[in-house]
């Protein structure tokens, strides 16, 4: 009796595995919620003392990133609580980005560079974004007057048409 051996070809699947940087910009913005001392990012996505998302559509802004194959750079604009210490905030900021973008990615984060653009207490940070978001509602509230008002217009111009007759003789 003959043993043969037969070799296996595996067919390995070849592909690639890539992030768009917004996927990226994702990571980290949800990733920074918990950093303690850290009131917002350029774009004020986000506050501490609220414990949620302030714009949920916009987690990306303030926060630019440069995706490679292997490698992420991150760049931040961020506001920071008064009487809090700045470099431990960035150093928690950086463990948090890496642990998260690398858990979720594989992705080796390379550098985070930081710019400080204000300190803030957690009251004033409290009181401009209840003012940012009364603007907002003032200004839907306004817009949809306006709108309901120009339908109002248009509606009776239209009855006016009709009860008329047709204009052209």
């Amino acid at each position: 009796m003959v043993e043969t051996t037969k070799k296996q070809n595996v067919n390995e699947i070849k592909g690639t595995l890539t992030y768009e940087d917004k996927v990226v910009q994702k990571i980290v913005g949800l990733a920074l919620e918990s950093v303690d001392g850290l009131l917002a990012v350029d774009g004020g996505f986000f506050s501490n003392l609220t414990g949620k998302l302030v714009n949920t559509d916009n987690v990306t802004a303030g926060v630019d990133v440069e995706v490679g194959k292997k490698q992420v750079a991150v760049d931040l604009r961020i506001i920071t609580e008064y009487k809090k210490s700045v470099p431990e905030i960035y150093k928690s900021m950086k463990e948090i980005i890496r642990k998260e973008v690398a858990g979720m990615t594989d992705l080796e984060v390379v550098e985070v560079n930081v710019s400080v653009i204000d300190i803030k207490t957690k009251a004033q940070q409290e009181e401009d974004e209840v003012s940012l978001q009364d603007k907002v509602t003032d200004a839907a509230q306004t817009t949809s007057k306006f709108t309901s008002n120009q339908v109002d217009k248009v509606r009776g111009k239209v009855e006016d048409v009709k009860s008329d007759g047709p204009r052209v003789k």
